[in-house]
């Protein structure tokens, strides 16, 4: 039997790329995103190319009502949802914390750390009625340490890892695994949409040495969701080999 993994952010990025490795290792999927018509294209795509099964739904992340109206409009045989993977996220701007543009602020703290709640507090009674299941929520080597210009961003994936270490303690009873992985550099569309469409900035950020790919980042989240039962990876940072942290980047 099949299982079945939950992504949101599923889109693009390492939403659309763990999609892929979900499907080519035979599990059904339940695709989220705002953009249906991507979704869709998705949807057709990998059940062609792998004959497995997708649920998709439209919403986005920070509207909490139309999260839980969304989940919970599952049909029952799509409920016994094993692995949670919380992928929607983003970065806006770069700007020093006095002149940080604050419609940015609220959309990374309602995307990045609401929207993580609201999908994680809808999804669990299917886990918890089961007593089994799996939730990875994807940090940042942002926020592990703070760099220049990052303020709000680092704090809100800052916020990600210290959530992921509550919700481990809490769901213990439940025997439901968390994992956190905090992906260093990667190049996807994360820098344009930070940079606001300003591609040059965007090349900037991956000029001079190789970034991680989205297929590195959703081959680790595939390897962390398959293992056996009684193991949990709890926190995983992964870079290019180019980079050490948050930080320090080595640009040959």
């Amino acid at each position: 039997m099949s299982k079945l993994v939950f992504i949101t952010g599923a889109t693009s990025g390492f939403g659309k790329a763990a999609a892929e490795v979900f499907a080519s290792n035979n599990w059904n999927l339940i695709l989220t995103g705002r953009r249906e018509d991507r979704l869709q294209s998705i949807k057709t795509e990998l059940e062609t190319k792998y004959s497995i099964s997708i649920y998709t739904l439209v919403f986005d992340v920070q509207q909490k009502a139309a999260v839980f109206a969304a989940i919970q409009s599952l049909p029952e045989n799509w409920q016994a949802i094993d692995v949670l993977v919380n992928n929607a996220g983003l970065a806006l701007g770069r700007d020093n914390f006095d002149e940080a543009d604050m419609d940015d602020w609220e959309t990374m703290i309602d995307t990045n750390i609401k929207g993580l709640l609201y999908v994680s507090r809808a999804v669990l009674p299917y886990m918890t009625k089961r007593k089994q299941g799996h939730i990875i929520n994807l940090g940042s080597t942002a926020g592990k340490e703070a760099y220049e210009k990052g303020n709000v961003y680092c704090g809100s994936k800052a916020a990600v890892d210290s959530i992921s270490k509550g919700m481990r303690i809490d769901l213990l009873p439940h025997h439901i695994k968390v994992t956190a992985i905090h992906p260093g550099a990667a190049e996807t569309e994360f820098s344009m949409i930070r940079f606001k469409g300003d591609e040059s900035k965007a090349a900037a950020v991956y000029a001079g040495y190789t970034p991680l790919s989205a297929k590195d980042v959703a081959d680790v989240i595939y390897y962390c969701a398959s293992l056996p039962a009684h193991v949990c990876i709890n926190d995983l940072v992964l870079t290019c080999t180019a980079q050490a942290n948050s930080f320090y980047t080595y640009k040959g």
